[in-house]
């Protein structure tokens, strides 16, 4: 069994948030694992399959110095993915989520992880509502900004000065050298690749349709339970941010829904746009732009 990062008492707040990750890092080397440059982390449904080889694949509560619970169609496992690019890519499959009753620092856990051994850029997947007005389900969209609705936020509380400034600038939280590379990549795959503001929420619940329209003149086209606490964690550690929303189905209340949302069409739809994915994600890991660590102030 691998080595799992140790226990420790968790005060309320974040206390202890820069020992459990310390420990973590600790675990990680003790393992002798490459430490990754680049971090994927997969939403509902998707079952990718990126770099050349069979990757290796744990369990993430190896990882964890918390209890973890997963939801369907969130496999909670990580691999180091191999590529040729870029040596071997982190990828969690599946994710922690706040509606599941996770605080924001161990939403953002693994993100945080990853930044703390060495990955630069975070590529992050999920499956979302469309609220633009021709959205249809299997609709790839790239996420040009975000909106957090969630009412949280993981930079809450006292964090190590070293992880980053305690306002850190999100002006472009979602990089555009990595959008470039996006656009590029799908052009060349013939792949259709939209672009789009995602509003995060907490969940679970989907959304009414008084609530979409308020987003819709937010100027959200994109909506979901995940991602931006992610990011945010992300930027404050200076990483490179990259989001791809898979459309699920027409957000509720727009002309195009037609039939009432549940979880089991959302992974339908993941299952069957896996393989546009995974064509997209392999041809951007085999850019040049993404062996570019971000540059800090």
């Amino acid at each position: 069994m691998p080595e799992r990062a140790p226990a420790i008492d968790r005060p309320a707040g974040q206390d202890c948030l820069a020992n459990e990750l310390e420990a973590a890092v600790s675990a990680w080397d003790r393992r002798r694992l490459p430490r990754p440059s680049v971090v994927v982390v997969t939403g509902s449904g998707f079952d990718l399959h990126l770099g050349n080889q069979a990757p290796k694949r744990w369990q993430l509560e190896s990882l964890l110095p918390f209890a973890s619970h997963s939801i369907e169609g969130h496999a909670l496992t990580y691999e180091l993915a191999p590529t040729e690019a870029l040596g071997e890519v982190l990828v969690f499959r599946g994710r922690l989520h706040a509606y599941q009753g996770f605080r924001p620092p161990e939403v953002v856990f693994c993100v945080r992880l990853a930044g703390l051994l060495g990955a630069h850029t975070l590529i992050v997947t999920n499956a979302a509502g469309g609220i633009y007005p021709d959205a249809r389900p299997g609709d790839l969209a790239m996420i040009s900004d975000q909106i957090n609705l969630t009412g949280l936020n993981p930079l809450r509380g006292r964090l190590p000065p070293d992880w980053g400034p305690q306002f850190p600038d999100m002006e472009a939280a979602y990089d555009p050298g990595l959008r470039r590379c996006a656009r590029e990549a799908a052009a060349a795959l013939e792949v259709p690749l939209r672009s789009g503001v995602y509003v995060g929420v907490l969940g679970p619940s989907f959304e009414t349709p008084a609530e979409i329209e308020a987003f819709r003149r937010l100027g959200a086209d994109l909506v979901g339970m995940s991602t931006v606490l992610e990011v945010i964690a992300a930027r404050h550690l200076g990483m490179r941010c990259f989001g791809l929303s898979l459309v699920t189905n027409p957000a509720v209340g727009t002309q195009q829904a037609e039939a009432p949302i549940d979880h089991q069409s959302v992974l339908e739809v993941g299952r069957l746009a896996a393989p546009r994915v995974d064509r997209l994600l392999g041809a951007m890991l085999a850019d040049p732009e993404l062996r570019a660590a971000p540059t800090r102030g």
